[in-house]
């Protein structure tokens, strides 16, 4: 019998039995496995999500309550359960499903969910909401281990626990210990504490006791002195939570009663629940740091590790070779040792390396203290990430101009991921903080050329962005110019940056084969911008075409225009080619370059519109 095709709501998933629970779970982890092996995706996590999904279903409505995942990349089973699954062929492709939640998708997503450690807060915010508008429904947060690394979860879980919010906080700790059982009467205590009968006895006590307060005040401070002496106090405990488990995170009886319990207590309560990363698909149980993000695969075989060397691995090549040579070069990343080419590093260098967490705030600040006192710090770190450390980018590391450098990976766009992890603000963010120099290489050689000038010749901070895969058709190295003219040509003036080289090029051959003579010109250091080259260019050619993986707002496109106003040059005509608002769903990088005019169909088109403009003098 095939039960997971049976539903399609959440009536019917509450309709199935509770003995054929297991099949249905098997029939998930199956189903889970086939569609991303053909998609790609986020596996792993979703298969050790598999139980406490299906618990937390059949416990709330997810149309009526609201669950908030944290990290939404544990998704999937969610989106099966809540009529969904007919998509899952189109997974993460250009207008199909995303392969996180997303509100415009369905009601049974409430929030987007692609950035870790938020869910606790946006939960009390909804929370409030609820008691202020005086409506009826639950919440629930599920939080991942990874994200409880998060500075901000614990400003989540501190206002929860002394607001008395009704709230269940689900940790899915699938790899990392937050709080150790200690000895026989912890582990006593745990499992009397899941018992069904100790759930009847709790109720039980407190319906009496709500008619006696006195009474139960005096029991409570008589219970709290007792577990006190003979537990060591948690830190959830401290927060105000009331702490549930540890609970088997796929025994779905289990988890099912410990989560309805919780719901019915009315108050803030933390289910610890303890999972398996990959569960059910032995490669992904062996190696789910391998299986957590994966491309398409052979079920049969496993995912294929061979690759070709991309942005990130070069990198962290390059700045190991530095390193060699220099022994204050420091390495920092933030739950991304291996996504950001680190791995060599740490290896060689342990005492040089620091990994964090999910803690990019902390770690912007950690380096501007490394540099404050003679280190020179490399903080490796996503483009969509770097984002969380935009305070701490102004005021510890620009106002004091420290000499810290962002190793800015992903930046542009990163495809399948969509509008949560799209690089697209980071030129934008990065260019109002004091004294930043940014770099975008467009090949390996010019990666190597700038990281070594931000590194060795910058005094202040600097960043150097480069893309996610592998470098292209361009493999010239100007890394130690900051403007290069690239083709030279009368009739308009192109200008680019980063890893727009191979269409530009090509459009500027395919331009120069129809009569049409681009001056192409390739901007290496964004910031501070050497607009000279451009401007003189521009006296000539009077029409500008700017082509950038990056939203609009702080733009080499916008800079050019604004200072060809201020020199008095004026355009007979100019186009923008970029990210426009920087919110750009989810597809493969071609099929987005395509759709928003930057590949070199498009940067041809746009060439010839402003040629076939008039001038207006």
């Amino acid at each position: 019998m095939d039960i997971l095709h049976q539903i399609s709501d959440n009536a019917d998933l509450r309709r199935v039995r509770a003995e054929d629970i297991p099949q249905l779970c098997e029939e998930i982890r199956s189903f889970l496995i086939e569609k991303v092996s053909h998609t790609g995706g986020h596996l792993a996590s979703n298969l050790g999500a598999v139980e406490l999904t299906v618990a937390l279903h059949r416990v709330y409505d997810p149309c009526v309550d609201r669950i908030l995942f944290d990290v939404g990349h544990q998704a999937y089973v969610h989106k099966m359960l809540t009529g969904r699954l007919n998509g899952f062929d189109t997974l993460r492709q250009k207008d199909g499903l995303s392969g996180f939640p997303f509100p415009e998708e369905s009601d049974a997503d409430p929030f987007v969910a692609g950035h870790a450690s938020d869910s606790v807060s946006v939960a009390m915010g909804m929370a409030r909401a609820r008691t202020l508008r005086g409506e009826k429904y639950d919440i629930v947060a599920v939080v991942g281990d990874g994200a409880m690394t998060g500075g901000l979860c614990y400003e989540g879980l501190s206002d929860a626990g002394t607001s008395r919010e009704p709230i269940v906080i689900v940790l899915n700790d699938n790899g990392m210990s937050i709080n150790k059982n200690v000895g026989g009467i912890a582990r006593l205590l745990s499992r009397a504490r899941m018992r069904p009968a100790y759930f009847r006895f709790k109720k039980t006590y407190r319906r009496i006791m709500k008619n006696h307060p006195g009474m139960y005040r005096t029991f409570h401070r008589m219970k709290e002195y007792v577990k006190r002496r003979l537990l060591p106090q948690g830190i959830f405990d401290d927060l105000g939570l009331y702490y549930l488990g540890p609970v088997d995170g796929h025994d779905e009886a289990a988890l099912e009663a410990a989560i309805r319990w919780a719901r019915e207590q009315r108050i803030p309560v933390l289910i610890h629940v303890v999972t398996i990363k990959g569960k059910g698909y032995e490669p992904a149980e062996t190696a789910p740091e391998i299986y957590h993000g994966v491309d398409k695969f052979d079920p049969c075989v496993g995912v294929n590790n061979c690759c070709k060397e991309d942005y990130s691995a070069h990198f962290g090549e390059a700045l190991t070779r530095l390193a060699a040579k220099d022994t204050g070069i420091c390495a920092v990343t933030a739950a991304m040792e291996k996504g950001t080419g680190l791995e060599c590093f740490a290896e060689r260098f342990p005492d040089r390396f620091v990994e964090l967490g999910i803690a990019e705030g902390h770690a912007a600040a950690m380096c501007a203290g490394m540099a404050k006192q003679g280190l020179k710090p490399v903080f490796a770190v996503y483009s969509t990430f770097l984002q969380r450390s935009y305070d701490m980018l102004i005021e510890d590391v620009g106002l004091l101009g420290m000499h810290v450098v962002f190793a800015v990976d992903r930046a542009g766009l990163v495809g399948r991921d969509g509008i949560t992890h799209q690089g697209s603000f980071d030129i934008a963010y990065l260019s109002t903080v004091p004294g930043m120099t940014i770099y975008a290489p467009s090949s390996f050689a010019e990666l190597d050329s700038m990281l070594e000038r931000a590194l060795l010749e910058d005094t202040g901070p600097a960043a150097v962005r480069y893309p996610r895969g592998c470098e292209g058709v361009y493999r010239d190295d100007h890394g130690r110019e900051n403007t290069s003219v690239l083709r030279t040509g009368g009739d308009v003036t192109i200008v680019f940056h980063g890893v727009m080289a191979d269409p530009v090029l090509k459009a500027a051959d395919k331009l120069a084969a129809e009569g049409i003579r681009p001056q192409v010109i390739k901007v290496n250091r964004i910031l501070p911008l050497e607009a000279d080259p451009i401007l003189d260019s521009l006296r000539e050619t009077r029409r500008l075409v700017s082509v950038e993986d990056a939203c609009r707002a702080g733009s080499v496109g916008s800079s050019v225009l604004s200072q060809a106003a201020c020199s008095g040059i004026s355009l007979a005509a100019a186009r923008q080619l970029d990210l426009g608002s920087g919110v750009i769903t989810h597809g493969t990088v071609d099929q987005l370059h395509h759709q928003l005019g930057l590949d070199c169909e498009g940067i041809a088109a746009a060439v010839r519109e402003v040629i076939r403009e008039k001038d207006p003098t």
